[in-house]
């Protein structure tokens, strides 16, 4: 009897490692499409006259706009707990209620976004960051400000969408998006197709463009899903009931990222204290980095709608497997990517840079990057699969402490102190994420021993 149950236990696994590995694919795809926009915008500035100072500027502003933009849309990751479980009880009603009322939300944070993002360039100035590389970020900033609202929209029809596992549609757009953005890069940095030459404000504004893109490409494709189904229309009624139940649990969630992006923002702001050289290597490294995670954020996407839709059928066992064939999934890919850049790190800074200092500092810094490539995986996924319990507080008590009271210290010491440099600053880091991973594994395994469903929300109906 227990070999029977223990075959049982890994066919469940197996088949449950395949869905969620269906389900992921698309948005792993489609985070690898986010990302790669910021790279190739990176690539294409690289190659204007001042390198450094170009890739400088743009990474510093993009890090910047980030920290807030996404925080922004963050307050709206409570959606994949709230359409999950409504998708598992089959209650498309109540699905569709919360993406109106993410919407009204979406259109309350974009004017108070815009603002705090048009105060950086003199905060900047203030801490004393090179005006070198201030001058030509904030003409930038102010241009990417403007897509602003289409990207919390995009937020807000990619979490309704790939919670009633529609996800095609979303790699679709990031892929594609990626060709808009490329070509704007093109016409808007260098003056082609009768645009005048804008060098890294260009840059912007193809970004923007290519972020009203991707939330015209979901808003099409909503219409075409939801006509299909035997539904009344759309009720699109105001609650502010709703609102604040994706705020209290899209709040932690938002500050966890808040507090993971803001770290890594922080310390871009410190090597631009170390100069054009430094920075340039560490926004190699760290762009780099960032294109990896992708793949698992992506994963933990898929755990938080399995992990959700198998509680919202009221099947524990089922979001008990959906989370740890997630966590595996991630795990792996982060294994191998950590090789990849021990193996090759020189090849990869020279995509970005031409200049043999950059490279050599961004050489340096990606071999650090690989130390920390697994446990940022295992951090991630296991966050996802905990959102789908309901629970985002323990990810962001995580991020808080690991982060801010013992890797940036760590980082900020080792660097301006020890004068490591960058790769300091990089230590303290891979230190704070080795903390984060270890203890979210532990905490989704205590969950899974206690039947998981302690953390769900009560939703509000």
């Amino acid at each position: 009897m227990p070999r029977v149950i223990q075959h049982s236990s890994v066919k469940n696994l197996r088949t449950e490692f395949r869905r969620t590995l269906r389900l992921a694919l698309p948005l792993v795809f489609a985070e690898i499409g986010w990302m790669s926009m910021g790279i190739v915008d990176t690539i294409m500035v690289g190659r204007l006259p001042n390198s450094a100072v170009a890739i400088g500027a743009t990474g510093l502003g993009q890090s910047l706009y980030h920290s807030l933009a996404i925080f922004a849309g963050g307050l709206l990751l409570g959606m994949d707990t709230f359409v999950a479980h409504a998708y598992g009880r089959e209650d498309l009603k109540d699905a569709r209620h919360t993406l109106v009322n993410a919407f009204f939300l979406a259109v309350l944070l974009t004017p108070v976004l815009m603002i705090l993002v048009s105060f950086w360039p003199p905060l900047m100035r203030h801490f004393g960051i090179s005006t070198e590389l201030i001058g030509p970020m904030q003409p930038f900033l102010k241009a990417l400000n403007w897509g602003s609202l289409p990207l919390l929209a995009y937020f807000a029809l990619r979490r309704y969408l790939q919670a009633v596992d529609v996800v095609h549609p979303i790699m679709f757009a990031l892929v594609s998006a990626n060709l808009v953005n490329a070509i704007g890069d093109w016409a808007l940095i260098y003056g082609h197709l009768g645009f005048p030459a804008m060098g890294i404000t260009g840059s912007g504004w193809a970004t923007a463009i290519a972020r009203a893109y991707m939330a015209l490409v979901l808003l099409v494709t909503l219409a075409v899903v939801e006509a299909r189904r035997a539904l009344p229309q759309w009720a699109v009624r105001l609650d502010p009931q709703r609102i604040w139940a994706l705020l209290r649990l899209g709040a932690p969630a938002a500050s966890q990222i808040l507090l993971e992006i803001g770290a890594f923002s922080a310390a871009t702001a410190l090597c631009a204290k170390l100069g054009p050289i430094l920075l340039s290597g560490h926004e190699i490294a760290l762009n780099c980095a960032a294109l990896t995670f992708m793949v698992p954020l992506g994963v933990s996407s898929a755990a938080a709608v399995r992990v959700g839709q198998h509680l919202g059928r009221g099947d524990p066992a089922g979001a008990r497997l959906a989370g740890w064939s997630a966590i595996l999934l991630g795990a792996s890919f982060m294994t191998c990517a950590s090789l990849v850049f021990v193996s090759v790190p020189r090849f990869i800074a020279r995509l970005f840079s031409p200049d043999p200092k950059v490279v050599s500092v961004g050489a340096t810094l990606l071999l650090v990057a690989a130390a920390f490539q697994l446990f940022d995986g295992l951090q991630t996924v296991a966050t996802g699969a905990l959102r789908g319990t309901g629970d985002t507080r323990t990810p962001m008590l995580a991020n808080l402490v690991a982060y801010w009271f013992l890797g940036l210290p760590l980082g900020y010491v080792l660097c301006f102190y020890f004068r490591w440099g960058a790769s300091g600053l990089w230590i303290g880091l891979c230190l704070g994420l080795m903390v984060i991973g270890t203890a979210l594994l532990i905490t989704w395994h205590k969950r899974s021993l206690s039947g998981i469903t302690a953390g769900s929300p009560h939703l509000v109906h």
